[in-house]
């Protein structure tokens, strides 16, 4: 399985992505934290994370006892460039291009 693979297949999953969303309000928090936002077990939610930590979308940090999740967004991104950026370009280019045309008709 290829990275875009792991990262498509975690974005895939509603309660993945609320996860995502909570990590991208407030980064650094524990499971238990993450769980009492969810309606699922501790051990659905930590199913979950582990998801995300394989496609590189959460990394975790020790402190003390605790393991704190972040989010990275950094697979998203490389999805956007390379999935998304380059089915938009021609569009963009198109309408830059007709902008153009139409002030110089002006």
């Amino acid at each position: 399985m290829t990275d875009d693979d792991r990262v498509f297949k975690a974005l895939a999953d509603p309660s993945r992505r609320f996860l995502l969303d909570l990590l991208f309000v407030r980064d650094g928090r524990t499971l238990t934290e993450l769980e009492s936002e969810l309606a699922m077990t501790r051990f659905g939610v930590a199913k979950h994370l582990r998801v995300l930590e394989e496609a590189g979308l959460v990394v975790t940090r020790r402190s003390g006892r605790e393991k704190l999740h972040f989010l990275n967004p950094v697979p998203i991104r490389q999805i956007h460039d390379r999935w998304i950026d380059k089915y938009t370009e021609h569009q963009i280019t198109t309408l830059i291009d007709l902008k153009h045309t139409l002030e110089e008709e002006s």
